[in-house]
């Protein structure tokens, strides 16, 4: 059905046609990583945008928000405000809110985080032996959320089989449009 009429309207391609799409592919991809590298320099974080994964933030933040993010070195971390920390041995950044500020002689901060949903700190989730996060744990602060945006990251997570659809159809898209 539908993938022999792909193969067959890519057969009936010449071969520059093809490859002015294939380029094409290529420069929004490049365009895409650009921006992203981008929106590094410019935010100071590593992952300047994120997707809410829980509802461990509810009701400030919900599942499959989209957060944007700023890490600037010498702006002070406080009290109340909402952080997205990486700890050793978990591939996953959290987004929690600060709840506590240790401030040291030197100006070196130590603090601890919880979700707002959650009974607890997040001492239980940080490594063994640790008992507050530093400045370097941070990859960013939460400036500004899209609602739900995000939905779509999740749902290709959990559904791997709905992100290959989704990929196929947008790569046969980009191939197959035909210049106007």
């Amino acid at each position: 059905g539908a993938a022999m009429d792909l193969f067959g309207d890519l057969r009936r391609m010449n071969k520059r046609q093809l490859y002015y799409q294939v380029l094409n592919f290529a420069m929004i991809v490049s365009s895409a990583l650009m921006i992203w590298k981008g929106l590094i320099v410019v935010t100071g974080s590593e992952s300047p945008i994120v997707v809410v994964l829980s509802g461990s933030m509810e009701p400030a933040f919900h599942r499959g928000d989209l957060l944007f993010l700023t890490n600037f070195h010498d702006d002070p971390i406080r009290a109340g405000e909402i952080v997205v920390f990486k700890v050793e041995g978990r591939d996953i950044p959290i987004v929690h809110r600060v709840i506590k500020i240790h401030e040291k002689e030197n100006g070196n901060i130590k603090f601890l985080t919880k979700g707002d949903n959650n009974e607890v700190d997040d001492r239980g989730l940080y490594k063994e032996g640790q008992n507050w996060l530093e400045k370097k744990d941070v990859v960013g602060r939460a400036r500004g959320f899209l609602p739900y945006v995000g939905m779509v990251t999740i749902i290709m997570n959990d559904y791997p089989k709905f992100k290959y659809a989704l990929l196929a159809v947008m790569g046969a898209f980009v191939l197959l449009k035909q210049e106007s």
